[in-house]
C-alpha cells in the first residue's frame, strides 16, 4: 500500500452584498456581509476537528475574511495568500448587475452560453486562462507538502469551478453542471500529479445560514 495522497479542502468564500444582489464582483474587493460571516463561522465549526498543515487564500477580502474565521479554530497554522487564486478578471463587467448585463450584451451572452471556456471578458480573462492559473497554483501548493498532509484553500466561484471540472474530467464548457454555493466545501486529493475530486459543493453545515444569493455571482 502506497503513501496517502495529499488532501485538499477547497472552500468558496462566504456571501457578500454583491452576491446577494446579483452583481458581478470579479476582482472588486468586497467584504463579507452578515450572512457571509455566519457562513464562515459555520465553516469554522464544521472543520474545527480537522488537522491542517497550511491555509492558502486569494488575497481578496471576502476570501481572507472567510479563511481567517476558520483559522480561529486552528491557531498556529500558517496562512499564505496566492494571487493566482483570485477570481476571474471580468474586466469591463466588474460591478455590473447581472440582469442589466444580460439585456445590454445579448450577443456576448449567447457566446458565453455556447462556448464559455474561450470567451474573453472585455478587458479581462477567458475561463480557460482562469483554469490554467488555478491548476498551476494547486500544483504549486501540492509540491510544497508531503503525502498524507491536508491543506485548506479558499477561493472564488469561477476558480473553484474550473478546478473541479479538471478533477472530475468535465469539459470546461460544461462548468454549469457543477453547483458551488457561498461557504461550500469541496474535498479533493492530489496523488502522483493527479487531482481527484471526492466531494463537491457540501452545504450541510450551512443549514442555519439564510441567504438570498443563488450562489452564482463571483
Amino acid at each position: 500500500m502506497g503513501p496517502l495522497p495529499l488532501r485538499i479542502l477547497l472552500v468558496r468564500h462566504g456571501e457578500t452584498d454583491f452576491n446577494s444582489r446579483g452583481r458581478f464582483q470579479g476582482r472588486l474587493d468586497i467584504p463579507l456581509n452578515q450572512v457571509g460571516l455566519a457562513q464562515a463561522e459555520a465553516l469554522g465549526l464544521a472543520l474545527r476537528k480537522e488537522r491542517f498543515w497550511a491555509f492558502y487564500s486569494s488575497p481578496l477580502k471576502r476570501a481572507l475574511e472567510t479563511i481567517r474565521i476558520i483559522g480561529l479554530h486552528h491557531p498556529g497554522v500558517p496562512l499564505h495568500t496566492e494571487p493566482d487564486l483570485m477570481e476571474m478578471n471580468l474586466g469591463d463587467f466588474d460591478g455590473m448587475q447581472g440582469i442589466q448585463w444580460a439585456s445590454r450584451y445579448p450577443e456576448f451572452l449567447q457566446a458565453w452560453k455556447k462556448e464559455p471556456a474561450r470567451v474573453r471578458m472585455p478587458g479581462g480573462e477567458t475561463l480557460l486562462e482562469v483554469q490554467r492559473r488555478a491548476l498551476g497554483v494547486i500544483t504549486s501548493i501540492a509540491n510544497r507538502h508531503q503525502p498524507g498532509e491536508k491543506v485548506l484553500v479558499c477561493a472564488h466561484n469561477f476558480v473553484i469551478l474550473s478546478i473541479l471540472c479538471h478533477g472530475l474530467g468535465i469539459p470546461l464548457n460544461s462548468f454549469r453542471e457543477i453547483g458551488q454555493a457561498n461557504g461550500s466545501i469541496n474535498r479533493l486529493c492530489y496523488d502522483s500529479g493527479q487531482l481527484r475530486v471526492e466531494q463537491v459543493d457540501d452545504r450541510s453545515h450551512l443549514l442555519a445560514c439564510s441567504s438570498n444569493s443563488g450562489g452564482r455571482s463571483s
